[in-house]
């Protein structure tokens, strides 16, 4: 760092990290990506997790140092491609997109045959196929020439960002769409790393696809980060200078890691406003505050999900109303309150007779008693 330079903000939150050198922890899951790209017969990779777990950091991480990772990377390419950055309203725009970042990597401009599939134009789907097989029969020649360059054994790995955007227009990524791409997987032609909320069959199931593409070979769940890893981001240094001293102090690593918890985006924007507040003058309150008002759009893992609120909602309402109502039976008029009264009065007794704490005989007066004076005698 040059003297008198600012010292720079290492945390980034709202966005896909694109400094490796700020990238930390997902070892287990970047290793798993690799041995299932480099095994003898490659095998796609679902990644699944929640909004802003860091998927897409994940995915373009994995693009920027596969090569650190196989033991031989001529013989693969390997491209990252946000679908959501990129015009995929027909087929042809999704094969277009793909080619192009294909085109950009040395060891396909190597090969002239390939540069001429590439760029055919249109680029429609026997025609991308048929340039996605080319990559395979260039191994093919390898072996039957030795002389030829090692840079044609290319196993093309696609890493798709935001793959849900194709589910917006069904009618043209339509089964047809997705078998053609399970056909190239199936021949070891082409490997996917596709990144989504949902495993795909959960989208198969919403819009009515049969593809066999939708078993994808293996689903690596995201999931908060551990220990290690928190530990990891909260000493991020404020210069990539090795050995340089940890952006935070004691106490702001502390604030950081009881705001973020282990949550890799909450964590990152914990950081990023302590560092604020120092450089700024502010306090440890203007830090809360602010981390409250800009963590609010983030959905909590499981309070923002409707099946746990409606089976939350049964528990503690329909349950007990539906107990309760049985003394409706008796023939006289009990409202919902009456009823969810007596439902839950009847569950918690229940639960004592169940632990041996009540007997069946004094757990039945009790309930008696209470239904006559709910119903006034």
């Amino acid at each position: 760092m040059n003297a008198g330079a600012v010292p720079s903000n290492p945390f980034v939150a709202g966005g896909m990290l694109d400094d490796p050198q700020l990238f930390v922890g997902r070892k287990d899951e970047l290793h798993a990506i690799a041995s299932r790209m480099s095994g003898a017969q490659p095998t796609s990779v679902n990644v699944v997790g929640e909004k802003r777990i860091g998927k897409s950091s994940l995915l373009y991480h994995f693009f920027q140092t596969w090569e650190q990772r196989v033991q031989d990377p001529s013989r693969y390419v390997v491209i990252y491609l946000s679908l959501q950055s990129v015009v995929c309203q027909r087929e042809e725009d999704f094969y277009l997109a793909v080619a192009q970042e294909l085109l950009r990597r040395p060891a396909v401009r190597a090969i002239p045959s390939l540069m001429t599939a590439l760029q055919l134009n249109p680029l429609n789907r026997l025609a991308f196929s048929t340039a996605i097989a080319l990559f395979k029969n260039q191994i093919q020649n390898q072996n039957n020439n030795q002389n030829q360059n090692n840079n044609q054994n290319l196993l093309p790995v696609l890493c798709l960002d935001d793959f849900k955007t194709l589910f917006e227009n069904k009618s043209e990524f339509d089964d047809g769409f997705y078998n053609n791409l399970r056909s190239l997987m199936d021949s070891n032609s082409l490997m996917l790393v596709v990144a989504s909320q949902k495993e795909l069959d959960f989208y198969a199931r919403r819009h009515q696809l049969t593809s066999s593409f939708f078993n994808l070979g293996h689903v690596l769940k995201l999931r908060e980060l551990s220990e290690e890893e928190v530990t990891e981001l909260v000493l991020l240094p404020s210069s990539t200078v090795t050995h340089a001293q940890p952006a935070l102090g004691m106490h702001e690593q502390k604030l950081t890691r009881q705001l973020g918890g282990r949550h890799p985006f909450l964590l990152q924007l914990a950081g990023m406003l302590v560092y604020q507040a120092r450089q700024q003058g502010k306090d440890e309150n203007w830090v809360k505050t602010r981390f409250k008002e800009q963590s609010r759009r983030l959905p909590r893992p499981g309070l923002g999900s409707r099946r746990w609120w409606r089976s939350l909602r049964w528990l503690v309402w329909n349950l007990p109303i539906r107990i309760g109502s049985v003394v409706k039976s008796i023939g006289v008029s009990v409202s919902d309150m009456s009823s969810w009264i007596l439902g839950v009065v009847i569950v918690c007794v229940i639960i004592l007779v169940v632990f041996g704490l009540v007997s069946h005989s004094d757990a039945w007066r009790w309930i008696q008693k209470l239904v006559n004076k709910v119903l006034g005698g």
